[in-house]
């Protein structure tokens, strides 16, 4: 075992309208996890596990063995055989908002895996990696760019995920716009109907198409097709208090489209990489119209896979 290991992993963006629970990109906001097993002096026990927690998981109150970077770790040493070593510490400090779409859970789970496989020298590959997560954490699409990094596809197959790259057009940048609220994915899991019309099926399948082909190509009648999602998008937008106001706000200054990142509450723009200020200024304003603190950011590619030190 080595002595300790630090792991990075970005935060990701889901769905982009019509990919929902299929597509996700790679976002450069970061979680950092260091693991080592701490020695208490002789004699005296040390706890199973402490878990030292800054940035954006500061307020988090959960418990170490139910916080997603230990399970992620455990689930990667059960599926290795190994025990959790004793008196396990991690250090963990990101800059992934939390609980506001941008993949923060899989991103603490796969960095807990991760670690598991660096520290106790483990042999998990990549795809091993991914379906692990996703087993445990439930986003294969927002698993599978924490891993792999860049804009991803990711399918259910019967040999377990297929996880296959998109292209994401040079011309493209993402522009979120993250207010100061909260939506939970299990409120957002239960606004959605449990079937659809067959019509409605028909228009998310050659939307979803029409968002894949419009990223790699930056075309615009397809990109704001591919935005403008039939499959979840009309019954969590509820949730989001704005949402109206800021995807206006959004297209109004030059965006493609916008859409919730995820189940939400952050709200994504494809846009042009030269107007991301303005249509990061455009939807806090607009949100500020309402009485809403938010933050905008942007990303100019998508981030890499994990890496581990």
């Amino acid at each position: 075992m080595r002595a300790s290991v630090t792991v990075r992993v970005a935060g990701s963006t889901s769905n982009l309208g019509a990919g929902f629970d299929c597509v996700g990109v790679a976002v450069g906001r970061w979680l950092r996890v260091t693991a080592r097993a701490r020695h208490g002096a002789a004699g005296r026990p040390v706890a199973p596990v402490a878990i030292e927690r800054s940035g954006t998981l500061r307020a988090l109150q959960t418990e170490p063995e139910a916080d997603l970077l230990y399970r992620g770790f455990a689930a990667a040493c059960r599926r290795a055989g190994r025990e959790v070593p004793a008196g396990l510490a991690l250090a963990a400090d990101s800059d992934i908002p939390v609980a506001r779409g941008l993949g923060s859970s899989a991103a603490a789970t796969v960095a807990g895996a991760a670690a598991a496989a660096a520290l106790l020298e483990l042999t998990l590959d990549p795809a091993a990696l991914a379906e692990l997560c996703s087993e445990l954490e439930g986003h294969p699409d927002n698993v599978a760019p924490a891993v792999f990094g860049g804009a991803t596809l990711v399918l259910g197959g019967p040999d377990g995920l297929i996880v296959t790259p998109l292209p994401f057009h040079e011309s493209l940048a993402l522009v979120f716009a993250v207010p100061d609220f909260t939506v939970e994915t299990k409120r957002a899991r239960a606004a959605l109907p449990a079937t659809l019309p067959h019509a409605d099926a028909v228009r998310a399948a050659a939307k979803s198409a029409a968002l894949v082909h419009g990223l790699a190509h930056a075309d615009p009648r397809l990109l704001a097709a591919g935005l403008d999602d039939v499959l979840h998008v009309p019954f969590r937008r509820s949730l989001v208090p704005g949402y109206d106001e800021v995807t206006t706000a959004a297209r109004g200054a030059g965006a493609y489209g916008a859409t919730l990142s995820g189940s939400g509450p952050t709200i994504v723009a494809v846009v042009v990489s030269s107007d991301v200020r303005a249509v990061g200024d455009a939807m806090v304003r607009a949100w500020g119209a309402r009485g809403i603190a938010a933050q905008a950011f942007h990303a100019t590619r998508p981030a890499g896979g994990f890496e581990t030190d």
